[in-house]
């Protein structure tokens, strides 16, 4: 049986040309297809629609109340549809991230602007936060994908590692000679600390590795930022715990130094998560693909 919806997309042509036999070769359906459906529906709305005449047929006073309002709906529908179009080849759309400051100034900055030069059309939308944060704003909806530090254990969650890190400790001029030889790792927690502070996954999973050894510290400094951590060490206020990859410019420069432990921190890595159970839209799909086609290669 016809849709009513379909009824009334056929009523809709059949208004516009005032003909059935007109409406039926738009349609690609019989001249008596036709007229059985919107027999069909004059029977459901119990109203005559039409004025049927030797010359073909048009609309009754009811009939053009109603096309007005059909007319309306078939142009809205007909929008709709070519805005999904649109979406798709992604000539227009939002794509929401969620990522920390830190990966977000060190390893995103490259892909965003590669995405924008070639969906110009597509706005972007950043959100920041720790990664417990940003899964929580992911779960709400309000962003698309999260790419945050990991591990992370959600069975609800769909995870893309994209590439290693290394969380180092660091220091500056004024500890070069007591931290000038190998260190275990016992030995370096007894020096005043800085970490990020606790609510952070980075400082989570370093301090679980060192509570797995039976080391708790009690860090001089617990701050917000990774940069700040860096700072700090620099101007000799402790030895921080920073990532390596972002750490590049300090240590090249020689404005830190990274201590010599006789046992590294295990790496993690850094990776792109989104909801299993919703799909990822054409802006997303393609975002994740840009970034996957450089770091999984």
């Amino acid at each position: 049986m016809i849709s009513k919806l379909d009824l009334y997309k056929v009523f809709h042509v059949v208004g516009k040309s005032e003909s059935f036999s007109k409406a039926a070769k738009e349609l690609y359906m019989t001249q008596s297809a036709v007229s059985q459906a919107m027999m069909q529906l004059e029977r459901e709305l119990d109203t005559r629609l039409f004025n049927r005449t030797s010359r073909g047929v048009n609309l009754t006073n009811e009939g053009s109340l109603l096309f007005e309002y059909a007319h309306s709906a078939i142009n809205l529908i007909d929008a709709g549809e070519e805005k999904m179009i649109e979406f798709k080849r992604l000539a227009t759309g939002e794509l929401k991230i969620g990522v920390g400051d830190t990966i977000s100034k060190y390893f995103l900055l490259p892909y965003l602007e590669t995405f924008h030069n070639k969906f110009p059309n597509i706005k972007l939308k950043i959100v920041n936060g720790t990664t417990d944060e940003l899964i929580a704003v992911l779960k709400s909806g309000k962003v698309d994908i999260v790419i945050c530090n990991f591990p992370i254990d959600d069975p609800t969650l769909e995870l893309r590692p994209c590439f290693e890190i290394q969380d180092i400790f660091v220091y500056g001029d004024k500890y070069k000679e007591l931290l000038s030889k190998r260190l275990r790792i016992e030995e370096l927690v007894n020096l005043p600390l800085i970490f990020l502070e606790p609510k952070s996954n980075s400082r989570k999973y370093v301090e679980d590795y060192l509570l797995s050894k039976g080391i708790r510290i009690s860090p001089e400094f617990e701050l917000g930022s990774h940069d700040l951590l860096l700072e700090f060490a620099k101007i000799n206020l402790g030895i921080a715990c920073v990532t390596k990859e972002f750490s590049q410019e300090y240590l090249t420069t020689g404005e830190l130094y990274e201590v010599q432990l006789t046992e590294e921190v295990p790496k993690r890595e850094v990776g792109i998560c989104f909801l299993k159970r919703v799909p990822l839209s054409s802006a997303s799909s393609k975002f994740v693909e840009l970034i996957e086609a450089v770091t999984c290669d």
